[in-house]
């Protein structure tokens, strides 16, 4: 059977690609090696960017029925911030936690909904090509059996560890940053807590400095998600167990939180997220690369959920633009779309990246920051990328907020 498009992967990117493919009225087929509901490293807070992302799509009424939050409780030094999400012309001023196991169970069937195939239990094994051309992919089922399907183009969208973008010839580009993470749920009675919270200056149980940065995020359903992450700018990240990390962040949490080692629900769990667009080519001859596996996570604070919609919904309209026309060659233009939306961003994170990755710079840029209440709101804005239009470009901004709070400090403090 021949499809317009093979998506692999039905994830957030993988989703998004099919839901804007199949409401334009191609035949789509999306495959995913596991089965929903699935459960994924996350931290499971879904910033405005998500939000709008995911309400354009026509699901503002399911995400109404989790747990809505505010803003950021930054804390660090001794100090607590809270700080409101800004308002902007587009996105809306809140977020939601929605574990994952949720969350792309129901944008996968809200892609169905609009008219894609989803086969669950069902990897890409191997590409299909002709004369230099992608064109489908082999499928082995959950039963060892194998399939050919072909396709007019292939979007790889199947996460972090994409084994078919290998088979395509796509590298990760290890001079960029790429961060480790590990998180787990906690009972709390701070389940419902309308900020989200993340540790700026983490410490073990003797006061001593730990490098990273820890997060909170009430889930709402009597949970919340605990996690702890690290870039591998710092020098020495490989040596770096985060279960300790983990472990300490939890015991020495504010005690609002009400969380210690026997209050876990289940086991961490945890992984590698390549960042700062890192991954690629991301495009080639009949195929492109959408959210994680193209690396497109946010060095800035890890968030990748927003930008895989995002890089979905821009695939989708390269790839139909490319049907519409039957102009193949028009694919090109994907890289240079993602280069103009997220490339000087993306510059000045990878920037930002290295400057936190030295860890007595890092704290004494958290001290200073948390003692100013308009400068934390100004790196919120950076960080979640939320600037308006008729503000500073993105990276220039970053870059000026980034070299005044690197001054604080004199070099010989900063190694």
């Amino acid at each position: 059977m021949t499809y317009d498009v093979l998506v692999v992967g039905a994830g957030p990117a993988g989703a998004s690609t099919s839901y804007w493919l199949a409401r334009a009225g191609h035949r789509v087929l999306t495959v995913e090696k596991s089965t929903f509901p699935r459960d994924k490293t996350c931290g499971d807070g879904l910033t405005p960017r998500a939000v709008h992302e995911l309400q354009h799509m026509g699901l503002g009424d399911v995400l109404a029925g989790y747990h809505r939050f505010d803003g950021l409780r930054a804390t660090g030094h001794g100090r607590s911030l809270e700080l409101q999400w800004p308002s902007h012309g587009t996105f809306p001023s809140y977020g939601y936690v929605v574990r994952r196991c949720d969350l792309d169970a129901f944008v996968a069937d809200h892609a169905v909904g609009a008219g894609a195939e989803l086969r669950q239990a069902t990897t890409a094994v191997a590409p299909i090509r002709e004369s230099g051309r992608v064109v489908g992919a082999t499928l082995k089922r959950k039963d060892g059996s194998y399939e050919e399907v072909r396709s007019r183009f292939v979007v790889v969208a199947e996460g972090a560890k994409t084994t078919f973008g290998r088979e395509l010839g796509t590298v990760q580009d290890r001079g960029y940053p790429q961060g480790m993470a590990l998180r787990g749920y906690f009972r709390s009675p701070l389940h419902d807590d309308p900020w989200i919270e993340s540790a700026l200056d983490l410490r073990d149980r003797d006061g001593h400095s730990l490098p990273g940065y820890g997060w909170i995020f009430p889930v709402g359903n009597g949970t919340i998600n605990v996690g702890v992450g690290l870039l591998s700018t710092f020098k020495h990240y490989k040596q770096i167990n985060t279960t300790h990390l983990l472990n300490e962040y939890v015991a020495t949490a504010p005690s609002y939180w009400g969380i210690s080692a026997e209050t876990a629900v289940g086991r961490a769990t945890g992984g590698r997220l390549p960042m700062g667009g890192s991954v690629g080519p991301k495009a080639g001859p009949g195929w492109l690369l959408a959210g994680d596996s193209a690396g497109t996570v946010n060095p800035f604070n890890g968030e990748g959920i927003d930008y895989a919609y995002e890089t979905g919904r821009m695939a989708a309209g390269v790839i139909g633009d490319a049907i519409r026309l039957n102009d193949p060659s028009l694919l090109s233009r994907y890289p240079a779309m993602l280069d103009a939306e997220y490339g000087r961003y993306f510059k000045v994170a990878r920037l930002f990246a290295k400057v936190i990755g030295r860890p007595a710079l890092m704290r004494e840029l958290t001290r200073v920051g948390l003692h100013s209440r308009p400068l934390m709101e100004w790196v919120l804005r950076i960080m979640a990328n939320l600037l308006r239009p008729d503000e500073l470009g993105p990276a220039e901004a970053a870059y000026k907020a980034v070299a005044v709070l690197a001054r604080v400090v004199p070099e010989r403090n900063a190694a």
